[in-house]
């Protein structure tokens, strides 16, 4: 058994991925015959680590072609080959001719790692590719490392934890170093705003006239010089009575210039904020569409030109090149009065690697205007957002005359503030998106003033008390929770967009009108986890990893006594939790008696359907009580309102069933009437519709009922008749013009929201689009319908026949055909 002092210890055991054998023996051989062999992956750690790989399988000895080839064959494989050997028995070869073929490939020269050199480039132009290659060099053995820190530190916490939330709440469900950390953070935000209690306060406005217009606003702050703070109604009217016949007076005049710095170029946890705040762009969409610019994409005669340096990097570094280049386009664009007299240089922070850029245009002189026409919208805005960015970046700052008035009214101080732009600097190319609070500020600030001196008299016209109260910190948007975890230093800008990804998609977390919220599964996995890892799951100790991990990649640390330090506090927490950590398969205490039979404690569990309560006499007593969230949809309050029977009149109760959750009669088993409930909730879909249509095949009524899928026909005799049919928008289909669209798709899982409209003749006609068909003609081209487009970039109505270009925003649609089908239009049942 290995010993944790081992030289060896943490070493990881590195194979070929099933499959690659046939790749790397490819590569093997081109590498052979080769007078040099450049590695260009990524500039870092993950680019340097598939660079290490690649040099060790190239360089290896020649055994080890033989050990890539003899890789467990996929089952498809198994067929080729067995055709394969029947093919070769019947022309006299076989498995003689399989070893010879053996043979030659173990024949195979391993490339001298002299010959083996890594080359970065932050960006895929000529010159950079150029430079890169004037300067290679071997492998950097130290970002490797860090990779593979992070690699095997990520792997224990994984491959060990997530085995304890099988066990203890259910399978499927994982933890990781960082995403778990991430998890914490939102569900403790949400804990913050259940313990809230909303504090109030008041504030007192005085509309004020000096000697010039216009007449303005000022504030409370003080009285007797000290700040004030107004708590309730009674002190507010209080504060109204005596300053309403009081004197008023100006006592102090302050007036300076203020500048608003310009903001440095893009790190990529800024790139991942600022696409959300202002294209509402996901950090997975962000860094998806960076991607692309930073690959290059086709610009027609030029064909594929990167338009965008390395876009994972924490740096704002920006080369010589780059920087004289901005400085030529600022004045012949803008004005030679927006060019600072020297380059703006910006600090990044203490752990960015300065060998990084910025994330910035690779070509400053390729304006947004001059590609707009070879890009698609989602991509050329965030272009255009970077483009901007690095151009503000080098202008001079914007200028505001600032002017602060303190006024006097009796021992009451008020406060009036307002500013005027004097030079809008860097604002004429690019305005940051502020938030709801930095706005009221600004609005307040912005205010016009009129001239006045100190000692003048003031005329009030009226005092305005306004109530407020408290409110709680918000909830996490994509951009609050990427600036979140980069101010406490937990991951990097790189690893951002997979952590949101994977809280979302293991359903830890819901995204609610761009906020995060965590669902009832996330607070029980966050709070087992904090409290059974209490230190591993640490917002300091995980970024104080992340420091550690710089200093593997600087030399300083080697990285098996970095996991090892992590180890062995983390093996003891392990120990710990897998005697004491609570079980939701077991049940966890709640101290509170069973409702039905008095004697049995309520225990809280899980199901496949969610979390609920259960008597812990059971089988003796079988209450349950479902503990699912309901969703604020149903009544004025968002509570479920009690539903009766239309058949007996007794009350609904939830129920399971095998497709989740519903509503049944109490009456059962002499009453059998259920109810779907909408999902998520427990509120009932309304009761079926008859319809005044008779069954084609039976002759009983037909009635509108609610399935799994959403509405849809069906025949009241069922189950003796199950004639069905959906429910159509009465437009008939463009490929095969018989069916009708059908709305199809459904809130389930993890393809919650994937709405898409299809032909009812499927699957003979399989015709589908994913946007809502509108029953107006296309006013360019006259085809039947139109549909309507719904973006993060905005609404549309738009033509989808082939060679049909039309397409109006719905802000811009024309009267004639702005109102929608659910507004006028019968839909056809």
């Amino acid at each position: 058994m290995i010993s944790i002092d081992d030289a060896k210890i943490f070493e990881p055991t590195l194979q070929i991925i099933a499959g690659k054998g046939k790749v790397i023996n490819d590569l093997r051989k081109a590498a052979s015959t080769a007078d040099a062999v450049y590695l260009a992956g990524d500039p870092d750690r993950e680019g340097e680590a598939i660079s290490a790989h690649l040099a060790m399988v190239l360089s290896k000895p020649t055994r080890y072609a033989e050990e890539a080839s003899s890789e467990k064959p996929t089952v498809k494989e198994l067929a080729a080959a067995a055709e394969e050997e029947l093919k070769k028995a019947k022309n006299g070869k076989g498995k003689k001719a399989k070893a010879k073929e053996k043979d030659e490939e173990i024949t195979i020269a391993a490339t001298d790692p002299k010959k083996i050199f890594r080359v970065t480039f932050n960006e895929i132009t000529p010159k950079a590719i150029r430079a890169a290659f004037e300067h290679p060099r071997q492998v950097d053995t130290n970002l490797v490392d860090a990779q593979q820190a992070r690699r095997v530190l990520d792997r224990i916490v994984g491959y060990k934890i997530s085995p304890l939330l099988w066990d203890k709440v259910r399978r499927g469900l994982s933890a990781g170093r960082v995403q778990t950390v991430a998890l914490r953070l939102i569900a403790e935000r949400e804990q913050e705003i259940r313990a809230f209690v909303p504090k109030e306060y008041w504030t007192i406005h005085a509309l004020l006239v000096g000697s010039q217009p216009p007449a303005f606003e000022a504030k409370l702050i003080k009285f007797k010089g000290e700040d004030i703070e107004v708590s309730n109604q009674e002190e507010a009217e209080r504060v109204k009575a005596a300053v309403e016949h009081a004197a008023w007076q100006v006592t102090s005049v302050t007036q300076k210039e203020k500048k608003r710095n310009a903001p440095p170029p893009f790190t990529t946890s800024k790139l991942q904020q600022a696409a959300y705040n202002r294209l509402r762009y996901t950090a997975k969409r962000t860094m998806s569409l960076a991607q692309r610019l930073y690959e290059g994409v086709e610009l027609g005669s030029e064909g594929s030109v990167a338009l965008i340096t390395y876009m994972r990097t924490d740096s704002v570094h920006v080369s010589s090149d780059a920087l004289a280049q901005v400085r030529e386009l600022i004045p012949a664009r803008f004005g030679a009065e927006y060019l600072p007299e020297k380059p703006n240089f910006y600090k990044s922070k203490k752990d960015a690697q300065e060998a990084h850029e910025a994330c910035r245009p690779t070509d400053v002189a390729r304006t947004p205007e001059d590609v707009r026409k070879y890009l698609d919208d989602d991509i050329f805005k965030l272009y255009q957002l970077i483009w901007q960015r690095f151009v503000a970046s080098q202008m001079l700052p914007a200028i505001f005359d600032q002017t602060t008035i303190d006024i006097s009214a009796g021992d009451y101080t008020f406060r009036a503030t307002g500013s005027v732009q004097k030079f809008d600097g860097y604002l004429a190319v690019y305005q940051i998106v502020q938030d709801d609070e930095e706005k009221d500020a600004d609005d307040a600030e912005s205010r016009a003033l009129p001239r006045l001196s100190e000692g003048e008299k003031l005329t009030l016209d009226r005092i305005r008390p306004d109530q407020h109260f408290t409110e709680p910190p918000p909830r996490y948007t994509e951009a609050t929770l990427v600036k979140e975890l980069e101010e406490k230093g937990i991951g990097r800008p790189s690893t951002y967009a997979s952590i949101i990804s994977t809280i979302v998609e293991r359903e830890y977390v819901n995204k609610l009108q761009g906020r995060f919220t965590p669902t009832m599964l996330g607070e029980r996995v966050s709070g087992l986890l904090v409290k059974s890892f209490e230190d591993i799951f640490d917002v300091t100790f995980t970024a104080r990893l992340e420091e550690e991990l710089d200093e593997i990649e600087e030399g300083k640390l080697p990285w098996r006594e970095a996991v090892k330090e992590f180890w062995l506090k983390f093996i003891v927490d392990l120990d710990r939790a897998d005697g004491e950590m609570l079980s939701y398969k077991a049940g966890i205490a709640t101290g509170k008696k069973c409702e039905k039979c008095g004697q049995g404690e309520l225990l809280e569990r899980i199901s496949r359907h969610g979390f609920f309560l259960g008597c812990s006499r059971y089988p003796d007593c079988d209450f349950i009580q479902d503990l699912s969230p309901i969703i604020e949809n149903g009544g004025s309050n968002g509570e479920a309102k009690t539903e009766y029977c239309d058949n007996c009149g007794k009350e609904m109760a939830v129920k399971r069933g095998r497709f989740g959750m519903f509503l049944a009669c109490t009456g059962y088993p002499d009453c059998k009437t259920t109810r779907r409930l909408v999902e998520g909730t427990r509120i009932a879909h309304a009761p079926d519709e008859p319809l005044d249509e008779k069954c084609g095949l039976c002759g009983n009524g037909l009635i509108k009922k609610h399935g799994r899928f959403g509405e849809f026909i069906g025949c009241s005799g069922y189950p003796k008749c199950k004639y069905t049919r959906p429910i159509t928008l009465g437009i008939k289909c463009p490929k095969c013009n018989e069916g009708e669209f059908v709305r199809r798709g459904t809130a389930r899982g993890k393809g919650r929201g994937r709405i898409f409209y299809g032909c009812s003749r499927y699957p003979d006609c399989d015709f589908t689009t994913p946007h809502e068909p509108i029953n107006e003609p296309c006013p360019k081209c006259g085809a039947p319908f139109i549909v309507e487009k719904r973006t993060k970039q905005g609404n549309f109505r738009s033509c989808i026949k082939d060679g049909c270009e039309w397409e109006v925003s719905i802000e811009e649609t024309p009267a004639a055909i702005a109102e929608p089908v659910g507004a006028g239009a019968p839909v056809k049942i």
